[in-house]
């Protein structure tokens, strides 16, 4: 996943395209980071300020993206306000930083998706760029 986290740009204040992954998913959540942040990582309680990018493995195609909104998206780190991927991948980032988040179903959506962009079973690839703790 090294690779396909290399071929993202590192300038966080452009909207990253994430190349289309090739091959079969990883069975186990990746976070790999692109540009490494500043300052205290994030720990689960944290309110966290992103921007993000998400993408459906199977096709490449982006379902969604605070990019697009123009609207950062806040969230409160590991209270279940966002998929478990997201609470388990988020930790350890720090403010500045962008990071890769390669999602297997059972982190993500599941069996059941998010219908009609999330199909089931579906590998979620995130870019996530950590605007602010706190």
């Amino acid at each position: 996943m090294k690779a396909l986290a290399a071929a993202v740009v590192t300038n966080t204040k452009k909207q990253p395209k994430v190349p289309k992954p090739k091959g079969s998913p990883p069975a186990k959540l990746i976070a790999d980071d692109i540009v490494t942040g500043k300052g205290p990582a994030a720990k689960s309680g944290d309110q966290l300020t992103v921007d993000y990018v998400g993408e459906s493995w199977s096709n490449g195609k982006v379902f969604d993206a605070s990019w697009k909104r123009h609207q950062t998206f806040p969230l409160t780190l590991g209270q279940g306000s966002v998929i478990k991927g997201w609470d388990d991948g988020l930790v350890g980032m720090k403010a500045g930083g962008r990071r890769m988040l390669v999602i297997p179903p059972d982190l993500g959506y599941g069996a059941s998706g998010q219908p009609p962009s999330i199909g089931p079973n579906e590998t979620l690839v995130f870019v996530i760029d950590l605007r602010k703790i706190g």
